[in-house]
C-alpha cells in the first residue's frame, strides 16, 4: 500500500470536511485525523475557564496529534488530515514524512475573504458547531441556544487578519493542487477526486 497523506489546507470555511469526506468514500479508505476533532476532545475533557487555559489544552491537542499522526506513520496506513494548516505546523509534519517516507499531497482550497467571513459567521451560529470554538471558557456540557452571545466570536477584521498574515493561502507539501472555492457549485468535485486518485499513485515524496 502507498504511504500516502494527503493535506487538505487553506483558509477556514472553505469546506475541506467536506471534501475530505469524498476523497475518503472515493478513494479511501484513509485514516482520518482532525486537529480540530481532537481540540474538541479535549475542550470536553477538561474544560477551560480562560483563553490561557484553552491555549494548553490546544497544546496537549496538538501533541496527540503529532502522536497519532507518527503511530499511523509506523504502520504505513494511508491518511488524511484537514486544517487550515500554517507554517507553525510544518516543521513537524516535515519531521514526520521525511522519517516515515510518505509522500504527500496539499489540497488547498481558497475563495474570497469577505464570502468565507459570512460563511464562517453562519457555521459558528450554528448550534451543532462545538461550542468551545465561540466562548472564552467552557466545560462539558455547556449550552447556548443564541450563538449571536458568544463572547469569543471572530469579527471581520480578526478574520481577515487571520487569513492574510497565517500563511492559510502558501502552506504547501508535497504536490499541490489548488482550487478556489468561493462558489461551490463551480467546483468540479468529480474531477478534483480524479486529479488526486493519480497524485496518490503517482506523486513525488516531499522534500
Amino acid at each position: 500500500m502507498d504511504k500516502v497523506l494527503i493535506l487538505l489546507a487553506g483558509f477556514p470555511g472553505t469546506g475541506k470536511t467536506y471534501l475530505c469526506n469524498i476523497i475518503n468514500e472515493r478513494l479511501g479508505p484513509y485514516v482520518l485525523v482532525s486537529p480540530d476533532e481532537l481540540k474538541e476532545y479535549y475542550f470536553d475533557k477538561y474544560g477551560y475557564h480562560n483563553l490561557e487555559e484553552k491555549q494548553m489544552i490546544e497544546k496537549e491537542a496538538w501533541g496527540k496529534y503529532y502522536n497519532i499522526m507518527e503511530n499511523q506513520m509506523s504502520s504505513g496506513r494511508r491518511i488524511m488530515s484537514d486544517y487550515p494548516f500554517s507554517k507553525k505546523q510544518l516543521p513537524s509534519l516535515q519531521l514526520l514524512t521525511e522519517k516515515y517516507k510518505y509522500k504527500v499531497i496539499t489540497i488547498r482550497l481558497t475563495a474570497n475573504l469577505d464570502i468565507l467571513f459570512e460563511r464562517q459567521r453562519i457555521r459558528d451560529l450554528d448550534v451543532s458547531r462545538h461550542l468551545s470554538h465561540v466562548v472564552t471558557k467552557y466545560q462539558a456540557g455547556d449550552r447556548l441556544e443564541n450563538r449571536s452571545k458568544a463572547d469569543n466570536l471572530l469579527t471581520h477584521d480578526e478574520f481577515i487578519e487571520r487569513c492574510t498574515t497565517r500563511g492559510y493561502d502558501t502552506f504547501q507539501m508535497g504536490r499541490l493542487i489548488e482550487v478556489d472555492v468561493t462558489d461551490f457549485s463551480k467546483v468540479n468535485y468529480l474531477k478534483l477526486i480524479e486529479k488526486v486518485g493519480l497524485l496518490s499513485k503517482d506523486t513525488v515524496r516531499t522534500d
